[in-house]
Formats: structure tokens, sequence, C-alpha cells
């Protein structure tokens, strides 16, 4: 009889009331309700386990070893094999690096494996350690997929707080920090990508017949298909409101340079008439008016201070300064 690894994240059974039941390592597979095996494909016992268990089958192997990442959907039958993208917490990690998580659901097992840790696992076994979590595997894959929705929709709704604070800086005629607005908008097409073909994956999840598949499990996942619409609808408006912050950060960027050009073009306009009679005056040939004066130095130059502010007035009279 197969025996359940000793290397699990969690090895327990679902409790018909919705709480759980952990395993002990080795023990036989319970032939009453559905147990749930997350495990690390990367941990050594784990990856073994998985590479001789015959609980799956040789795709379902491939898949939970970590053999492919974009979102897909195969049904074997009344077994699912799936895998589903959850946004990055890892300390460290970029949030659209998304983490891969791979499922393989049979009428009484579910396997799941990821490297990388995910809220949303926590977040359904803090359900079942409650007694408030899934007594079925459809029940726990509607709210699988529920919190992985639940943690892309709080990541876009910050993405979106920091446009919002982006918009009203700009409109103070503050520029952004150096390099935010493109970490944003990569932040924004890249959960896009995943996001978008996880959505025609749980939409045709729905779909499935299957049996441990309910209606209410099938409406409960229309819902978070049409969730994951309304935030790749955000995500959408996202990428071009950045695009149009970018076009006015680059309005900015010329209107200062164009700013401070004027202002290089008005002082030099105001030293234009010193140097042409500093030119004139320095050209050391006989006959030059004060040679001989010791007052001539000071005069010239009071001539050429009343010149600066004479021209200064004007300019600010014309409305150039």
């Amino acid at each position: 009889m197969e025996q359940l690894p000793e290397q699990c994240i969690y090895r327990l059974q679902l409790h018909r009331e919705g709480g759980l039941r952990p395993l002990a390592a080795g023990s036989a597979l319970p032939a009453a309700t559905p147990v749930w095996l997350h495990l690390d494909y990367e941990q050594p016992q784990a990856a073994d386990w998985l590479r001789t268990t015959s609980l799956v089958n040789e795709a379902a192997r491939e898949a939970l070893l970590g053999q492919s990442s974009r979102p897909k959907l195969v049904r074997q039958g009344d077994s699912l094999l799936l895998t589903l993208r959850g946004i990055n917490h890892n300390q460290g990690g970029s949030p659209e690096e998304m983490v891969a998580l791979r499922i393989y659901i049979t009428p009484s097992l579910i396997v799941s494996s990821r490297h990388r840790p995910l809220l949303s696992e926590q977040d359904v076994y803090e359900q079942l350690a409650d007694s408030d979590g899934p007594v079925t595997q459809g029940d726990w894959l509607v709210e699988m997929c529920d919190a992985l929705t639940d943690r892309a929709g709080e990541f876009v709704e910050s993405l979106h707080d920091q446009i919002l604070e982006l918009e009203e800086r700009i409109l103070e005629r503050e520029s952004p920090a150096q390099g935010q607005l493109g970490r944003i908008r990569k932040q924004l097409i890249l959960v896009r990508r995943y996001l978008s073909p996880q959505r025609d994956l749980v939409a045709r999840l729905a779909s499935e017949k299957i049996g441990w598949l309910n209606d209410d499990d099938r409406r409960r996942l229309l819902d978070i298909a049409d969730r994951l619409r309304r935030w790749l609808d955000d995500l959408d408006a996202g990428v071009a409101r950045t695009a149009v912050l970018a076009d006015e950060v680059n309005n900015l960027m010329a209107e200062a340079t164009n700013q401070r050009a004027y202002q290089m073009s008005v002082m030099a306009l105001l030293f234009l008439p010193a140097s042409f009679l500093t030119g004139l005056f320095g050209i050391n040939l006989g006959g030059m008016p004060g040679a001989d004066s010791p007052f001539a130095f000071w005069t010239f130059c009071l001539i050429l201070a009343g010149l600066a502010v004479g021209l200064g007035l004007w300019l600010k009279l014309r409305r150039w300064w």
C-alpha cells in the first residue's frame, strides 16, 4: 500500500466539518475524505517521492516536479492537473515574479507543489485550522483559486494607489523618483501576462463536468473568473494611465530644460552690452577716452551697471523675465 511522504509542507485529511486531521509520515493513504499533500519539489525527499509514487501519473509527475510554469488545465478522466500563479510576497523577491502552484486532484487525493512560499496556501491552511475551511476537493479548489485571486487583487489595488499618488505629484509639477514609473509599468504588464490566461483557465474549469465539482463550486468559480476579469480591466487601465504619466513626465522634463535654456539666454542678453563695451575699450589703441583720468575705471563700471539695470527693467516690462 502506498505510503505518504515524510517531507511535506502540509500532510492532512480534510474534515467533513471544515477542519483538518494531520497525517503521520509513512502512514497509508486513508480511504475516506480527501487528503491534501503539499510539497516543495526542490526538497530531495519530496522530489524522490514524486518520482516513484504510483498515486500520480507521468504527466502529473512532470508538472509537480516543476517542469511547467504557465497557467494550464488538463483533464484526465475524473482527475485534474492545473498550474496556477500567485503573487510573490517573499522577502527580497519581486511581486510580479509570480509563484507557480501546481495541483493534481483525484477523487480522493489533492497533491500540490511549489518551491517559493505562497500566502494563498497559508490562507487555505489557516481556514482549515480554524475549522472553517473546505470539505471536498471541489471546495478546496475553489478556496485556493479564491485565495490566489484575493492576493492578486490586493496587489493590483496597491499598484492603483501608487498610480494615484504619482498623478497627484505630477499635477503638483513634481517629477517621480528615478525608475519609479518604469517599475510600476513593468509590474502591471507582467502581472497581466499571467492573470489573463488564469482567468480563462478558471472560466473553463467552471464548465468542466467532473463528479466532485458541484453546481455551487462552478458558480463560485464563475464569480472568481469575473473578479479576475475586473482586475485585468484595472491592469489595462493602469497601463494606459502610466503611458499618459510617462508623457507628462517627459513634458515636465522638457519644460524644465526649456526654462533653464531661457534663463541662460536672458543672462546672456544682460551681459551682451557689457561684453561689447569691455571688448571695445580693451583694444589698447591711442585716443581711448578717459585713459588719463583716475576716475575713468569706476565711471565705466557705473555705466555698465546702469546698462544692466536698465536692460533688466526693460525685459521685465516686456514680460520676458
